[in-house]
């Protein structure tokens, strides 16, 4: 089975202090058998990295070394994103409190019927709202 991982999930595989042994066991889970992201995910982790280098939290060669090693994992960007951003992922934003941006890794998760893998506490909550399932949750 796949699953929705965000962007906040994937950069704690990077950083020491933010890995925990639910992230790890997500990682594992996305090396076995790969991920589903929408479309944003990269150009977020990208950001993330990136904003990490410029605060001097990582250097440049780690932030592209890690973006390599993504580059190898089986992630498939959702190629039905963008057609949904403006009729159902900006619905569930407004209705869930969400950024438009979050709301896309649950819209992702709850069309696909796949679990959502976060670390972001409101995509938690929302999640749990629309019953979609988080990952390392399900009975």
């Amino acid at each position: 089975m796949s699953v929705v991982i965000d962007a906040s999930l994937t950069l704690a595989w990077y950083f020491e202090d933010e890995a925990t042994p639910a992230t790890e066991a997500a990682l594992d889970h996305v090396s076995a058998v790969g991920a589903i992201v929408p479309s944003l995910w990269r150009l977020e982790v990208a950001n993330g990295f990136q904003s990490a280098a410029r605060r001097g939290r990582i250097t440049v060669l780690y932030r592209d070394r890690c973006l390599t090693e993504l580059a190898q994992l089986a992630i498939t960007a959702d190629a039905e994103t963008d057609r949904h951003a403006w009729t159902t992922t900006v619905r569930l934003a407004e209705h869930l409190g969400l950024t438009v941006y979050d709301a896309a890794y649950l819209e992702v998760a709850q069309r696909l019927q796949l679990p959502l893998a976060t670390l972001d506490k409101a995509l938690h909550t929302a999640a749990a709202a629309v019953s979609v399932p988080l990952f390392g949750t399900q009975t």
